[in-house]
């Protein structure tokens, strides 16, 4: 059975969409059984084309990638939780909707990066923003695809996942 990770961010057009690109291409790559989502909280409705280059110079195909509510994820055809990451300060302080999981609620985790779109220098500075974004991202996937998650349980699972936090 898949383990369903939700990364969140307000928007769903940088980071989050980095974050579900690496996870589910790191994920196929070593042959874990993760399916990464990821969504936001007041959803643009356009991805960040900075992110998808990022992503698509990484090899990543971001083919079917959108831009979502966080709301997809609260009802009954929702896959079911195991982890929720957020990415953003902002997404972090606010109040997230119940999401259910295949044992309860899922574990929630703080990993904060910096908005790559703020970044200076014009386009150049902003994509080497993203590309740096996108590798400490991929650095946590990795860590996180470590380890053994069809054998932990919450607790473990939080420390591990807050652990990495501080990677």
């Amino acid at each position: 059975m898949s383990i369903h990770v939700l990364i969140l961010c307000t928007h769903n057009s940088a980071r989050s969409v980095l974050s579900e690109g690496m996870l589910n291409h790191l994920a196929r790559r070593l042959g874990r059984d993760v399916q990464a989502h990821s969504a936001g909280s007041a959803p643009s409705g356009r991805l960040n084309p900075f992110a998808l280059e990022a992503l698509q110079n990484a090899g990543v195909d971001t083919s079917g990638y959108r831009s979502k509510s966080w709301d997809e994820f609260t009802g009954p055809e929702a896959p079911p939780l195991s982890i929720v990451i957020t990415v953003c300060d902002s997404a972090a302080a606010e109040q997230c909707p119940v999401f259910f999981g295949g044992q309860g609620q899922p574990v929630k985790v703080h990993w904060g990066y910096p908005d790559p779109s703020n970044a200076e220098g014009g386009d150049e500075g902003k994509r080497r923003a993203f590309e740096l974004t996108r590798q400490a991202i991929g650095y946590r996937m990795l860590q996180l695809l470590a380890l053994p998650l069809e054998r932990m349980d919450r607790s473990e699972l939080a420390a591990a996942l807050n652990a990495i936090a501080k990677s």
